[in-house]
Order: structure tokens, then sequence, then C-alpha cells
């Protein structure tokens, strides 16, 4: 069957949303087993007193929101792709509470706001520690990419003691040469100062989740019309009719038959006729 019209449309919105769903969930999900099964921070999970602390939780989630979207990106794909509404009455009903999930967590996120800005702070200080101990590469790469991206330099900022200078970013001005922002104090003031734009960025994914899902209950009633609608059937060339031949007819009086002497018949005249008594 073949949709048209605002169908095609969704069905390559679809498609593309769920390529880069799926790629956002395969970093999460990779990240979170390296963090888990990683040489230096697989200690950490064999510590029962260490299981509520924000790194173990925070590794959690990133597994398991890495396999929610793979699995949700692949009934998407599927479903758009093939044009099958039961994966696609699948992907809407988990975007669907995808969608109200994040939006509760940004109003969660945005009332209590000092909470998980320590919170996530104790997850950077666990991951300072961790790259402290050991000297870890990949963990090197996951504290460079949180300096450059909140512009911070270790718990401490200072650059003369501070022992991950090597993966803070480079200095503004003068004075960042000699103090730059430490980075669990940055994350709180962003959490304190910015809550208005942590709360828009969970409201701005969620609205995408939103015309994602949008899309996918379109596409599934345009398949469903496609279905219900009678198909017609258009020759491009008119079929030749078929000719029953059939053999010809033969005058039999006028035709002698060639092994048989014509037979000739007497006209009647009023003397050979008898009389009647």
């Amino acid at each position: 069957m073949a949709v048209d019209g605002c169908g095609v449309v969704c069905k390559y919105i679809l498609v593309i949303f769920n390529i880069i769903f799926s790629v956002v969930g395969l970093a999460f999900l990779v990240l979170g087993l390296w963090l888990r099964f990683s040489e230096g921070t697989r200690e950490i999970f064999r510590f029962e007193d260490l299981n509520s602390s924000a790194f173990v939780i925070g590794v959690t989630v990133l597994i398991l929101l890495g396999v929610v979207m793979l699995v949700v990106a692949a009934f998407g794909d599927y479903g758009a792709c093939s044009e099958k509404r039961c994966a696609l009455q699948t992907f809407t009903v988990l975007l669907a509470f995808l969608a109200l999930a994040e939006v509760v967590v940004g109003v969660v996120a945005y009332t209590s706001r000092d909470k998980v800005g320590n919170k996530l702070g104790e997850f950077y200080v666990s991951l300072y520690s961790l790259y402290a101990a050991n000297k870890d590469p990949a963990m090197a790469i996951t504290l460079t990419f949180i300096h450059n991206t909140l512009h911070c330099c270790g718990v401490t900022g200072i650059s003369l003691v501070e022992i991950v200078k090597k993966t803070c970013p480079e200095p503004d001005g003068f004075l960042e040469k000699l103090v730059m922002p430490n980075c669990p104090t940055t994350i709180l003031n962003i959490f304190e100062s910015k809550a208005g734009l942590v709360l828009g960025v969970f409201l701005g994914t969620g609205a995408l989740l939103l015309v994602a899902l949008i899309c996918s209950i379109t596409l599934n009633a345009k398949i469903r019309q496609s279905m219900s609608s009678p198909e017609y059937i258009i020759l491009a060339q008119p079929t030749p009719a078929l000719t029953v031949l059939q053999p010809p007819l033969h005058d039999l009086s006028s035709a002698p038959h060639p092994y048989q002497d014509p037979v000739v018949f007497t006209p009647l005249s009023a003397a050979n006729i008898p009389a009647q008594a």
C-alpha cells in the first residue's frame, strides 16, 4: 500500500527523527556501559554503601534511557518504513510516555533545582576523583567534554594546583589563566540562575516528541484510510479480444458427395398424380 500527501511528509519526518533518536540513544547506552564496566569504575558498583551515590544513579539512568530510546526508535523506523500499523501504534504509545516523562522531569528539575544541582555536582566530583586515581584516558575525554561545555576547570579552578588542567578549556582572559570557575559551583549556579532555561530545554524536547507523536498518529490514520479504500486496476493497453474461429458452414444441398451420384428428381405433372377414389 502507499500513502500520499500528509502521510508521505509524516513518514519522512518519522524516519529522520528516529535515526537521530537512535544515534543519541546509542551514545547514552555506550557511555553508560563504559562507565559501568570500565576498569576504573567497576569497583564502585561492588560496594553496597555506594549504590545510592549520584554516580551509580547517573550511570543507571544513562543505560536505561539509552535502551528505551533504541527500542522506541526501532519501532518507529520499522513502522514508518514498512507502513505497519501495529508497530506505529506501539511507537505512539511509547513516545507518549516519553513525552509525558520529559515534561514531568523538567518540572521536577525546575522546582527542585537545588537538589538536582547538588546531585549533578556530586556526579562530577565522582568522575573527577576516578580520573585523579587512575588517569584513565577515556575518563579524560569525558571530563574534557564537561569542561568545554560548562567552561569550568576541576573542583578548584586554580591552574597551579589543579590536577585535571589538561582537560580544561582555554582561558578567555588573563584572570582565567590564574583562576577559572570550578565545575561543582558552575553546575549549581546553572540550575539556580538559569532554571528557566533548563525548564525550556526539557519542554522543547517534549515539544519535539509531541511533533513526532502527531506525525505517527497522522501516518497511522493515512494507512488505515488507504487500506479501507477500494482498489482500482487501470489497464494501460486494451486486452485484445479472443476471436473464436468457427468452421465455415457449407451448403449441403449444393455440394454433392464426391463418391455419390447426384439425385435427379422428376418434376410432377398432373398425369402422374394418381386419382383418388
